[in-house]
Parts: C-alpha cells; structure tokens; sequence
C-alpha cells in the first residue's frame, strides 16, 4: 500500500497544467467522441424503433 501511495505521489509531482491549446484540442475530441457516440445510438434506437 505504501509503494501505491509513493507513486501516486510522484504522479502528482511530475504532472502540470494544461496549456489552454492542450485543454482546447482535448475538449474538441471529446466532444467529437461524444457527438459521434450519441448519433450511433440515435440511429440504432431508430432502427430498431422501425423494426417493432
């Protein structure tokens, strides 16, 4: 359990803010994943919705 808690430790040490072009690009993919995600699951509620 110490050795978990040395690590996670240095994880924090070792990480650092993003800059705002990092946190621009993530947030971009994210939301195209999600977008992305969630009209695949409209179609196929559709579908089956036609199928009933």
């Amino acid at each position: 359990m110490a050795e978990l808690i040395k690590r996670c430790i240095r994880i924090l040490y070792i990480s650092r803010k993003p800059t705002p072009e990092e946190f621009e690009k993530v947030a971009k993919v994210t939301s195209l994943g999600m977008a992305i995600f969630g009209i695949i699951g409209f179609i196929i509620s559709f579908l089956f919705g036609l199928v009933r």
